[in-house]
């Protein structure tokens, strides 16, 4: 009779030790129900292994000392965002130790750490050494509205570490984020509007009928009083939500509160979707300028400019 797997191997992956504690042994595990993941480290053959898991295994293949680390301690977090391979993770001194799908970062000083890797804070400066601005005002917009992080605490550490790579350009990123966005997409449209020129919307707006709330506009231009509703797929499969907004947007149009349903294909087109607001701000009496698709607009889709620092 096969002996059946223990219930703590089964949530995911497991080192040849942690298998061992439980009675399966490594003969066991070169059996068609375990699956070799990295060395040492393996899983049950059968269940389905997330991202959040081929992390674990590496956290596992790995000694203590090295850290998880920039998008990946975002990734682990549940951010989804940017590639979601190497696994990056950060050491101090010397580790010469070649896994596959993991990216060893050296430094001398390591940056603050908690139980699974670099603080959010850290992980968000390392970040902002190669990745683009629109990314990093996404994850920096996450990270805060979560209260993973805090404005003060990335200026404190990148300060306090100037010399480290990312250190330079968060400071410069900070300015644009904003903690009151509630998704990554309504990041991602309020940087498009804001980079193009126009006046920054209000996240996460309370509209009001008198002293009703009506409901929480993802990106509101008060003055002119204009929404902006960015329109996900869940939007169209939950017939629950779907149902509320139809209500929510009959509200919207008693109080006369015009609004522009966003969806993906629309933000995949930033340009045409920065010039359809503005058209619509120009008819609710907006008279400032026109977008200005130049130097600043192409900011955000490059990573963040900054002189060369030395590492330490």
């Amino acid at each position: 009779m096969t002996r059946p797997i223990p219930e703590a191997l089964m949530s995911g992956p497991f080192t040849v030790e942690q298998a061992r504690e439980l009675g399966v042994t490594e003969k066991m595990l070169r059996g068609k129900r375990f699956v070799r993941l990295l060395p040492r480290v393996w899983a049950v053959a059968d269940q389905p292994l997330t991202h959040r898991h081929w992390l674990d295994a590496a956290r596992l293949a790995l000694p203590e000392r090295a850290k998880l680390s920039h998008l990946s301690r975002i990734h682990y977090l549940g951010l989804e965002l940017g590639s979601s391979a190497p696994f990056h993770f950060t050491v101090a001194g010397d580790l010469h130790l070649d896994l596959p799908k993991v990216f060893l970062h050296r430094t001398e000083v390591m940056p603050p750490v908690d139980d699974i890797g670099v603080t959010p804070a850290a992980a968000f400066i390392q970040a902002c050494a190669t990745e683009r601005l629109v990314d990093l005002i996404v994850v920096g917009d996450w990270l805060l509205q979560r209260e993973l992080m805090t404005i003060e605490e990335v200026v404190w550490l990148a300060r306090e570490q100037s010399w480290r790579p990312g250190a330079a350009q968060a400071t410069r990123v900070v300015p644009w984020l904003d903690a009151r966005s509630a998704s990554p997409k309504e990041s991602e449209v309020r940087a498009y509007l804001v980079f193009a020129g126009l006046p920054s919307p209000e996240p996460n707006a309370p509209v009001y009928d008198g002293d009703q709330l009506v409901g929480i506009v993802d990106l509101l231009y008060r003055a002119w009083w204009l929404a902006l509703e960015y329109e996900g797929r869940q939007h169209a499969f939950d017939t629950g939500q779907f149902a509320r907004d139809i209500e929510r947007y009959s509200q919207f149009r008693a109080l006369s509160l015009a609004y522009v349903q966003i969806t993906a294909s629309m933000a995949a087109r930033p340009r045409a979707l920065v010039t359809r607001v503005h058209h619509l701000l120009r008819e609710r009496g907006y008279d400032g300028p026109a977008p200005v698709f130049g130097a600043l607009w192409n900011s955000l889709f490059r990573p963040v400019r900054s002189a060369t620092r030395q590492r330490r």
